[in-house]
């Protein structure tokens, strides 16, 4: 069967004879913590083909994507609690959700005797979570955090943070790691995608929620989780904050550049990335990662948060992995001592939270002071706080500055956003569809006129930018104007069809150039 842990998909050695003393050292919010797993699929996504690819006979059952949903939520205190080993079950029904008891407890067991070994299983599967299995939701609403697993991980790897996250009022919402097309993650472009598309899922189901607050979502990732969440920021303005635990996006920036759309004013939202303790040059050379490139140094739209958990390395950051791991499988830093850091990080995950997604002055405080000023040990904790640069260019930026100056200014404030940024740029489509939203959508023909004017100034060779403009003042009954914008078209494209035949409506005929 496929990894179900981190502490799998990371090697770890033999785990025979582990005994865990990891100890989550957080205290519970207010809230009790719910637990629900829905079984839902993604229609508008094909998951398995016509021909299943291992047997080669027709596929059989359920076509469109399965999402295993679990969610975690703020609930009345009491009942019982479960326990490591109800999270394990889940990965039997990631990708077939019908299979029995028996089955389901079959998978499980060979996955713990197989990964964790016999001698934890006693100790560790028994041990009580937070969460109470369809527990009373607690009255009121609530903001969204979306987690994204680690690459090929089950959803409950971090249930630990996800139940602290709950029981100080958040809705979680988790869902596995999987491929395009197979239970297997990939590790490309398609990978990230697709499981950006999983986040996206999710933030629609959470619109079913009565207690989910969907105006205030965050999308919280781990690894290969941690670089599919910003490609998810960059097509839903929806989400408002990120949290990025070791998140890939640090170390595979050319797969972010592939993705043309990754941009910095498309991800202006604020970011908390929790670092591992940094390796050395040398390492980075040996594993040829050594590239000038840094997608978190180019986020200057965004407020941004630099954590650097100096006892932690990338696969400390799982619960899951903790719970499992020998403790002579640390070395400089003791596992009491990683137990504690990771207490620390979910610390700082909720305080940013609550800054961004509570308005919580505190929260924003705490970001702001060293590690030690916040009362942890110190050598723990180094923070590199950075602060947006304002607003990014994009249309809507321009758009709100048109509004308050005037949008006689289009080209002026257009030319200044290009000055802070060469890279922004609106092509000559958008800027025609702006025009005639304006237009026809909302009964403003003055704005559009003067957006159209922008664009045969970017765009002097276009007949079309003309005709849109001669169009606009034709709405707005500047006749003359009209009549000469459409004789530019014809100089500029004699043939144009549009603008002879309002020529002829008009009652003026020929062409000339445009005064």
């Amino acid at each position: 069967m496929r990894s179900l842990l981190l502490l799998f998909l990371c090697g770890t050695a033999s785990l025979a004879h582990a005994a865990s003393n990891f100890t989550f050292s957080n205290a519970r919010g207010d809230h009790g913590v719910g637990l629900r797993v829905v079984h839902q699929y993604d229609y508008a996504r094909a998951y398995k083909g016509d021909i299943d690819a291992t047997t080669g006979l027709p596929t059989r059952g359920e076509r469109a994507r399965p999402i295993q949903t679990v969610v975690w939520y703020p609930a009345s205190k009491g009942g019982t609690p479960v326990v490591v080993n109800d999270y394990l079950r889940l990965s039997a029904t990631e990708e077939v959700f019908e299979r029995s008891d028996a089955e389901i407890t079959a998978a499980t067991a060979n996955v713990r005797v197989g990964v964790l070994g016999a001698d934890a299983l006693p100790r560790e599967t028994t041990r009580p979570m937070w969460a109470v299995r369809d527990a009373k939701p607690a009255a009121g609403r609530f903001p969204v955090v979306i987690y994204a697993p680690s690459f090929n991980a089950s959803p409950t790897e971090n249930a630990d943070l996800c139940e602290f996250l709950a029981s100080q009022g958040y809705v979680v919402l988790a869902s596995p790691d999987m491929g395009a097309h197979s239970r297997a993650m990939t590790d490309d472009l398609e990978g990230i995608e697709t499981q950006a598309a999983d986040i996206s899922f999710l933030i629609g189901y959470a619109h079913t929620l009565p207690q989910a607050d969907t105006r205030k979502i965050a999308v919280m990732g781990f690894s290969w989780g941690g670089m599919s969440n910003v490609f998810a920021a960059a097509r839903d303005s929806r989400i408002k904050a990120l949290v990025s635990l070791d998140g890939s996006v640090r170390y595979y920036p050319e797969l972010v550049e592939a993705a043309k759309y990754v941009t910095p004013s498309r991800v202006a939202v604020p970011m908390l990335y929790m670092a591992a303790q940094p390796p050395t040059l040398e390492q980075l050379i040996a594993r040829g990662k050594t590239s000038p490139v840094s997608v978190l140094n180019n986020l200057k739209y965004s407020d941004a948060y630099i954590v650097t958990m100096h006892p932690m390395v990338h696969p400390h950051f799982s619960s899951a992995f903790l719970r499992f791991t020998p403790a002579a499988a640390f070395t400089d830093y003791s596992q009491e001592e990683v137990s504690l850091a990771y207490g620390w990080m979910a610390r700082y995950v909720l305080q940013f939270l609550n800054a961004y997604l509570k308005n919580d002055a505190a929260g924003l405080a705490f970001l702001g002071n060293t590690g030690v000023k916040n009362g942890a040990p110190p050598h723990m904790i180094s923070v590199d706080a950075r602060r947006s640069t304002g607003a990014p260019p994009t249309q809507e930026t321009l758009a709100v500055e048109l509004a308050k100056r005037g949008f006689e200014h289009a080209h002026d404030a257009y030319q200044a956003l290009r000055q802070r940024d060469p890279q922004f740029e609106l092509s000559e489509s958008r800027i025609n569809s702006w025009g005639y939203d304006l237009l026809r959508k909302h009964k403003n023909p003055k704005a559009a006129i003067e957006i159209f004017k922008l664009n045969t100034l970017l765009h002097p060779e276009s007949s079309n930018t003309f005709d849109s403009l001669a169009e606009a003042y034709e709405v707005n009954k500047d006749t003359e104007l009209a009549i000469k914008t459409y004789q530019h078209v014809l100089t500029l494209e004699p043939t144009h069809a549009n603008a002879a035949q309002r020529m002829k409506v008009l009652g003026r005929t020929g062409s000339s150039a445009l005064e």
